[in-house]
């Protein structure tokens, strides 16, 4: 309701400007806590961390590879997606879910790599995930 409200005041365009700085910022700092909360910043670690956004089913994961310099997966069920079109507003999903995870991973290790091409959100049947560790 308040960035609804934010729109109708200044403009879509506008509040998603003022916004999406702030969404990356805030997700740079949750990567660098998360590392901190699973005890290291490796790829194993941050697979660790995924437990915590798969609760209650919140994703479902179909794990393609998983080695100690790649994680790639694809989410097939998304809960989070759900909740953005039950709210009505599915596009706000991707600027403040989705987009999340490029900066999450930068603030967990700038030396894993994210590469996504494809959401729920925007409307495909699965997000392909890619993580991989640069030499």
């Amino acid at each position: 309701p308040v960035i609804k409200a934010f729109m109708k005041e200044v403009g879509r365009e506008k509040t998603l400007q003022i916004l999406e700085p702030i969404i990356q910022s805030l997700a740079r700092e949750a990567g660098a806590n998360l590392a901190k909360v699973v005890g290291g910043n490796s790829i194993e670690h941050f697979v660790k961390g995924m437990t915590y956004w798969t609760l209650e089913d919140a994703l479902r994961l179909d794990i393609l590879e998983q080695t100690q310099k790649k994680f790639i997966f694809h989410v097939t069920r998304c809960r989070y997606a759900d909740m953005y079109k039950d709210l009505g507003v599915p596009e706000l999903g991707v600027l403040l879910s989705c987009n999340r995870d490029k900066a999450l991973i930068e603030g967990f290790n700038p030396k894993i790599k994210f590469t996504r091409t494809k959401t729920i959100m925007e409307g495909q049947p699965y997000c392909d995930f890619v993580y991989e560790l640069e030499d």
